[in-house]
């Protein structure tokens, strides 16, 4: 099976017991995450599970999702909206039951894959592992925003190098989808992993390197937290610029969360 696959289950059971304890107020109030509640999150998240699930089942499938999707964006519908119209009247509790069941379906039918394939997706067809990892980041990254709110302390694990993997290759297209010239070789990463392993990426350099916590890498990344909010150590016009505008997941630029207003956990 499919290691990111396997990761991806374990994340979402865990996440599915630390939401399984949510009250029904806490479903409706608003997090530091663009005001989204957790019901908010999790009806996101629900609703890209489906359209990936579609999009196992092949372009046909996939295309019907895709085009009902582009319409409500033509509508001015903004992606809470959208979920929000599928989702409607499902409570908290429910929808996250609906979500788990999912998550679940969707990490076992992944892992189960030929590796070979690629998948249809809003822009490229995306190969079966990367999907994946991009599955896993955005589930691990939206639901930071419930940790926070609710001021639990989060477990971390190595499965987090999945987040630091499609951090580092979208280096570049962080610079491109912002209609900027890419300045330079990517950055030198040495970053110390949640159980205290080095992970290291592109050639050592004594002028234009990120170091420090993997975890903290990993928020500025999917932009769950500023750059100045963490303790990483940033050396380099290039590294400096990256982590002030990195984005590791797709569609249009979108600014990191100004310094100090996102977060209540230092790590």
């Amino acid at each position: 099976m499919l290691e990111v696959a396997k990761d991806l289950k374990v994340e979402s059971d865990i996440i599915f017991s630390f939401l399984d304890t949510l009250q029904p107020q806490d479903w409706k109030q608003n997090t530091d995450f663009k005001n989204w509640s957790p019901w908010d999150v999790i009806a996101h998240l629900h609703y890209f599970d489906q359209v990936s699930m579609a999009a196992l089942l092949g372009k046909e499938k996939f295309e019907e999702e895709k085009i009902s999707f582009i319409a409500s964006l033509k509508k001015g519908q903004t992606n809470q909206e959208i979920a929000a119209e599928r989702f409607r009247d499902t409570p908290g509790n429910v929808l996250l039951n609906q979500w788990y069941s999912t998550i679940t379906e969707l990490s076992d039918s992944l892992g189960n894959c030929d590796p070979e394939i690629r998948l249809p997706w809003f822009g490229p067809d995306m190969g079966l592992r990367m999907f994946t990892t991009a599955r896993f980041m955005e589930t691990w990254a939206h639901v930071q925003t419930i940790y926070d709110l609710k001021e639990t302390k989060r477990e971390y694990t190595d499965r987090i190098k999945n987040v630091t993997i499609i951090g580092i290759k979208t280096y570049g297209w962080t610079f491109l989808n912002r209609k900027i010239d890419v300045p330079g070789e990517p950055p030198y990463v040495k970053l110390h992993s949640p159980s205290g392993t080095i992970w290291e990426w592109n050639e050592p350099n004594n002028s234009n390197y990120i170091k420090g916590n993997a975890i903290e890498f990993c928020f500025v990344v999917t932009q769950v937290r500023n750059v100045l909010d963490t303790d990483l150590i940033v050396k380099g016009k290039t590294a400096e610029k990256w982590m002030s505008i990195a984005q590791c997941f797709a569609g249009p630029a979108v600014d990191p969360p100004k310094s100090g207003t996102r977060g209540i956990q230092k790590n």
